[in-house]
């Protein structure tokens, strides 16, 4: 059944008020796209580059979290199995016992696991580490340099100013894509003069 009533003729006040509020609307909707390109294009994140890096122990300290978004990694791979690891072990310990007072670092966040006489397993329980970074210092002066730090971004906020990077003494954070939000050890490119 049609409706009985005629349909009001469209006054011109009536036109271009609702030609303006479409118009406002598609330009709305226009910059909000362009605007959602640009930040997916163009969002990055802090990250701190292990070539920089000098294990300061400001990342335990600035960072705006209680417990902070930097973590120690252990690119495994460059490791493998050792009897002493200095990462875990201080190097002026006498005995490879694993009591607290011969660990390096003061959360106990390095964990080491027997495998076979006389290799140890030295794997990260990134919930307890702080950040500080001795363990890295430590495995760079004496080892192979398979620890580092990086900026764990399931914790880390991603403030316009990282305060960790203001107080950085080796300027060893930048930003990086959210794509590609890691700077892995083994796999950096060359250090650019």
């Amino acid at each position: 059944m049609a409706d009985p009533t005629p349909a009001k003729p469209l006054c011109r006040r009536d036109f271009f008020r609702r030609g303006a509020a479409c118009a406002a609307g598609l330009a709305l909707a226009g910059m909000a796209a362009l605007g959602a390109r640009r930040t997916t294009r163009e969002r990055l994140v802090w990250q701190l580059d292990p070539r920089k890096c000098v294990q300061c122990g400001r990342c335990a300290t600035r960072c705006v979290l209680s417990l902070s978004a930097v973590k120690c990694v252990h690119a495994f791979a460059m490791c493998g199995y050792c009897k002493r690891c200095f990462g875990f072990f201080r190097s002026d310990t006498m005995e490879l016992n694993s009591g607290a007072e011969n660990q390096t670092c003061p959360t106990g966040a390095i964990c080491r696991t027997f495998v076979e006489d006389p290799y140890f397993e030295y794997t990260l329980d990134e919930k307890l580490c702080n950040g500080c970074g001795k363990c890295v210092k430590g495995c760079g002066a004496f080892g192979n340099g398979s620890l580092f730090l990086q900026v764990r971004h399931d914790r880390c906020l991603n403030c316009n100013e990282c305060a960790i990077a203001r107080t950085c003494p080796a300027d060893a954070f930048q930003r990086v894509p959210a794509e590609h939000p890691y700077l892995l050890k083994d796999k950096l490119p060359p250090k650019s003069g």
